[in-house]
């Protein structure tokens, strides 16, 4: 009949003591009682003592070890070599709460394992989705006009044009998708130098001026800036982040708004840079999602809107790629906010 482990361990472990007891009986019986008398049983006994004592913290320290060692092989791909005996102890409080350490650990990768798998489903299905759009209306207008639409110069013209923003559409898409992907592995090659950001603010502004028109929108500074403002950074990149910004502004303020950008002083060396608009705002549970791949809040009418759905997510690998800090707030039906800062010139 095989005996359980703890009844083997304690079986070895007694006979290891029993066989202890034997060997110092007979040193003390020919070796210590011509010398010691009586005195030689004390000293066998303190002997026997401390010998049992390392003799089952041993024994201890190995039982444990195999079955920690055992537990790590069937639950883990951690090196087992590398498990230290010394790091055994026979401290059941020690050794739980260093069980608890290890379960803590792994509970945390399966969360972030769940978290990236779900992360990659999405961004799979939104992909498709915004590659899916656009061919499939440029499909439909071609097989239009080869079917016989063609004839017709007016129809022509006009799915053809149609057809082509499809493409425009889907080059943008392509674009930014190559740029997340240079950002995400090659990183990102920053030109840094000093600009006047209110310079470059302004000029953004002349670019979007005539998008703005078409919703009434007015691009305006929080104040009037009597001297420049002289920033670090990478200023085509910044440019872009700018356009990102105030696009979007204008994609989802109120018709007759108005986008306001400003600019003021952060923890000293900084300057923070906000885009302020009076649009419809943004639902709190999306906050956390927005610098997300394709995230959309409102997926029928950004679509509508147009562009990517890259946007947010590059300029948060612009910021990032200078070591500042980009971040926004909203509230629903009064507008949001967008705030990232730069350094000072010195």
């Amino acid at each position: 009949m095989k005996l359980k482990k703890t009844y083997t361990y304690a079986l070895v472990s007694s006979l290891y003591s029993t066989l202890l007891a034997i060997l110092i009986s007979g040193l003390s019986y020919f070796f210590m009682m011509p010398y010691f008398g009586s005195f030689s049983v004390l000293i066998a006994v303190i002997l026997f003592f401390i010998l049992s004592f390392f003799i089952m913290q041993y024994r201890a320290e190995y039982f444990i070890y195999r079955k920690i060692k055992t537990i790590y092989k069937e639950f883990s791909n951690i090196d087992t070599d590398a498990f230290q005996r010394k790091s055994v102890t026979t401290d059941i409080e020690s050794l739980s709460r260093s069980v608890q350490r290890f379960v803590k650990g792994k509970q945390l990768e399966i969360e972030t394992l769940t978290e990236i798998d779900s992360f990659r489903r999405d961004f799979l299905g939104n992909l498709a989705h915004e590659l899916k759009t656009p061919l499939f209306t440029v499909q439909g207008y071609i097989l239009t006009l080869i079917e016989g639409a063609a004839k017709d110069k007016e129809i022509r013209t006009k799915y053809l044009q149609r057809a082509n923003k499809g493409v425009e559409r889907l080059v943008a898409v392509m674009k930014d998708l190559d740029m997340i992907a240079k950002l995400e592995t090659d990183g990102l090659q920053l030109n840094i130098k000093n600009f006047n950001i209110l310079e470059l603010i302004q000029n953004v502004f002349d670019l979007l001026e005539m998008k703005a028109k078409k919703r009434n929108i007015a691009l305006l500074f929080d104040r009037i800036y009597e001297v420049p403002v002289f920033v670090k950074g990478d200023v085509e990149k910044i440019e872009q982040v700018l356009i990102n910004l105030i696009v979007n502004s204008i994609k989802y303020g109120k018709p007759n708004g108005a986008t306001i950008v400003s600019i003021d002083v952060y923890n000293g060396q900084k300057l923070q840079l906000k885009v302020t608009d009076n649009g419809e705002g943004i639902q709190q549970e999306h906050l956390p999602r927005l610098f997300e791949r394709f995230y959309r809040v409102d997926q029928s009418r950004s679509r509508e809107q147009g562009g990517s759905g890259l946007g947010l997510s590059i300029v948060k690998h612009i910021i990032e790629a200078h070591n500042e800090q980009i971040a926004m707030k909203s509230e629903f039906g009064k507008g949001s906010e967008f705030w990232f800062t730069l350094e000072k010139a010195t």
